[in-house]
């Protein structure tokens, strides 16, 4: 069993096209990031409101778009296309998956994922950067 860690995205972006891991410049984003690695994982994932599953590594351009103003339909027509991105890396059957986003970007995921952990769930924004900057030391 190998882990895999889903971040959200969040609106605070580069204006100009950039690395994934670049692109998103909010202390949210940062601190999920370094709270990732504490799991050793096999993989780390962006879980993109506008392109689905994204690597670190990729280079995207920055937009406006969040799950939380898309609709019932179309966050589970989002969550579909990100189960099939996640195929194409990872066994949803034998990965744990650990889920740094939202209840929007987690709600019809996590039904495809046989084990997971939702570390923040929750708790809201403020809490989860105390949490985060505690388990961090950021």
């Amino acid at each position: 069993m190998s882990t895999v860690v889903l971040i959200s995205c969040v609106s605070k972006k580069l204006p100009h096209r950039a690395k994934a891991r670049d692109l998103y410049v909010s202390p949210l984003f940062r601190m999920n990031l370094k709270y990732a690695q504490r799991f050793s994982p096999k993989q780390v994932f962006i879980l993109s409101a506008k392109y689905g599953l994204v690597e670190l590594d990729e280079e995207i351009e920055p937009y406006d778009v969040t799950l939380n103003s898309m609709s019932a339909r179309g966050r589970r027509n989002w969550a579909r296309k990100v189960v099939a991105q996640l195929q194409e890396y990872c066994d949803l059957e034998k990965d744990h998956f650990v889920i740094l986003a939202g209840q929007k970007y987690r709600q019809y995921l996590l039904s495809h994922l046989k084990s997971y952990e939702v570390p923040l769930a929750g708790l809201p924004i403020g809490k989860q950067l105390q949490f985060l900057k505690r388990e961090t030391s950021w």
